[in-house]
């Protein structure tokens, strides 16, 4: 079908952000005093956002102060090294200018805090979303409904003519939620065994499948 609206979510889906948030993880914990995480660990563990991110992150059995302590470390740290290695995946700036160009409205939701959704998308993404979307306080994150209900009602459309765009068991679990389609990419964070048994089916190997699928 036709879709009025395409909703993406950013990390590991529009935007590779894992080698910064690796770094600002890192630097967090050997600021602390904790040891450092591999680069794969911290890749299974985004998606929740930054504070279950961290809690994840941190050892075991961790001292709730000594936690809040590396969490205010990567909030300081993240905002101003977020764009050091990050970058869009390939063919998704295209991919977006062309459903533009069709009159399809687009819009990112993510569980980063909305500032920093709006640095990188002004960043790397400039004019190509109608709606930026990212944490705020006070809104249940992601897998949750009510960040993409609150893009559903800027974008002015209905939940039966947007489709949702991500990579991740959550992302899975919030088109559920929030009864959109959906379509997973298979270059994200989430490994294609992990998502099919979330029971999906629909998948885009790369940005131009991702075309055909929505054009």
């Amino acid at each position: 079908m036709q879709y009025k609206a395409v909703i993406f979510d950013m990390d590991g889906t529009i935007l590779d952000t894992l080698d910064d948030l690796a770094d600002s993880v890192n630097h967090a914990l050997s600021f602390c005093g904790f040891p450092k995480r591999t680069r794969e660990e911290i890749r299974s563990f985004l998606g929740n956002g930054m504070v279950q991110l961290i809690h994840l992150s941190v050892p075991e059995n961790t001292p709730a102060e000594k936690e809040a302590e590396v969490l205010e470390e990567h909030k300081k740290y993240y905002p101003l090294h977020s764009a050091d290695k990050t970058h869009p995946y390939e063919g998704i700036p295209e991919l977006i200018r062309k459903i533009k160009s069709k009159g399809i409205k687009t819009a990112v939701v993510s569980n980063k805090r909305d500032e920093n959704v709006h640095a990188l998308v002004d960043r790397y993404f400039p004019n190509l979303f109608d709606v930026s979307i990212g944490s705020r306080d006070g809104v249940p994150r992601k897998p949750a409904k009510d960040l993409v209900e609150i893009a559903l009602r800027e974008l002015g459309v209905d939940k039966s003519d947007a489709i949702y765009i991500g990579d991740s068991d959550v992302d899975v679990a919030t088109a559920k939620n929030s009864g959109l389609d959906m379509i997973t990419v298979l270059w994200g964070f989430r490994d294609r065994e992990v998502l099919e048994q979330c029971g999906v089916s629909i998948f885009a190997q790369t940005a131009q499948d991702l075309s055909k699928m929505l054009i």
